[in-house]
């Protein structure tokens, strides 16, 4: 990567900057989650771009608990034994949904390798449950890797949402540091085999700054491109903890821009790269 496009991380740049969430729609959907005591990953995990998001109309929720049983170097959910699964999860998913009157939800969750399904039961129903009660409502499923195994994968496919998502998260080179029990490879057949298996539109994600390299994150486009993926997602990686990988770069705006340019020349349908994009970024525009 060019030297004159990253700020080596001694303090956050002025781009990283995040404005307070204001407007009529946020102010509305904050009371109700306060009021009916709702569970999103939009507020859980700060995300910068709640007010924006919720502005449109558009919401994440995750699944199957907040432990994960893996123990990935940059995510700041917590590892360890997952509790038992709750089967009225659906429901209750569901139902928030519906409260906020939500028009395009995201869907995560944490890795639940505990299970034989890998969670992919609770995944299927949860999808179901929400076209039940919000059938306008479109929908992204960003799943785990259900280590691969094709059973777990085609109940998502199943159920069709309009957009099945799996992060890559980082290049090949730093994917054992960065996801320690994930495998490059593995996470590029699961997108490929998704496409091959009717899915119309598939997704994925990168953070940047990790110590990548220019060429390795273009590398990196060109296999998402090979893996049949219409969508991309490229920001910022930062640190949640001490305790997790730190920041190695801040990658300037035009950086971002420069990646942009490069992946719609790949091809894909679309392509959000900036400082403050996560997965769900302007995800209800990606179903267009």
């Amino acid at each position: 990567m060019a030297e004159e496009s990253v700020i080596l991380p001694h303090k956050k740049p002025d781009w990283l900057r995040v404005k307070l969430p204001v407007g009529k729609k946020y102010t509305q959907l904050r009371g109700l989650v306060d009021k009916y005591k709702l569970n999103t990953i939009c507020t859980s995990g700060s995300c910068p771009n709640m007010g924006e998001c919720w502005g449109e109309g558009t919401a994440t929720f995750m699944i199957l608990g907040n432990i994960c049983t893996r123990s990935c170097g940059f995510c700041g959910v917590k590892t360890g034994k997952p509790e038992n699964v709750e089967w009225d999860e659906p429901e209750k998913v569901a139902r928030s949904i519906e409260i906020m009157h939500i028009k395009h939800a995201v869907i995560t969750s944490v890795d639940r390798d505990d299970l034989r399904d890998g969670g992919s039961i609770i995944w299927a129903e949860t999808i179901k449950a929400i076209r039940r009660t919000s059938p306008q409502t479109t929908l992204e499923t960003l799943i785990p890797d259900f280590r691969g195994i094709e059973v777990n994968i085609d109940r998502v496919v199943a159920v069709a949402p309009e957009i099945i998502s799996h992060n890559m998260e980082t290049v090949k080179r730093l994917t054992r540091e960065v996801r320690i029990q994930a495998q490059y490879e593995r996470s590029l057949s699961v997108l490929k085999y998704i496409k091959d298996s009717g899915q119309r539109r598939t997704k994925s994600g990168i953070m940047l700054g990790l110590g990548e390299k220019e060429e390795e994150v273009i590398e990196s486009l060109h296999d998402l491109r090979d893996a049949k993926v219409d969508v991309v997602t490229l920001g910022q990686y930062l640190q949640p903890t001490k305790k997790h990988l730190p920041v190695k770069e801040f990658i300037r705006p035009e950086q971002f821009e420069k990646y942009k340019e490069i992946g719609l020349s790949l091809g894909f349908r679309h392509v959000e790269s900036g400082a403050l994009v996560r997965s769900s970024y302007k995800a209800h525009k990606h179903i267009e």
